[in-house]
């Protein structure tokens, strides 16, 4: 398993309580669209996905990621900066 799949697999478990109609998450799921969360769920999940991390993501980063895998992306990107 990569890294990064191991990180989707945090996100699709940080990402569980935001997901009410139950829909099968992937790299490509697309998080506000296909789920149908609003601005405040996405920043509350940003928020846990920063707290769970230990990273912060700028909100102009935020407005340009829409799947969980580009997420994935960002986060290993700030993680790998990290070391």
């Amino acid at each position: 398993m990569t890294n990064t799949q191991a990180i989707v697999d945090v996100l699709c478990t940080l990402l569980a309580p935001f997901n009410v109609e139950n829909k099968l998450l992937t790299e490509a799921t697309d998080i506000p669209a296909e789920l149908n969360i609003d601005s405040v769920g996405i920043l509350d999940f940003i928020m846990e996905v920063e707290d769970h991390f230990d990273i912060e993501i700028p909100m102009n980063a935020v407005a340009n990621i829409r799947t969980i895998g580009e997420l994935a992306t960002f986060v290993q990107s700030n993680l790998d900066k990290a070391k």
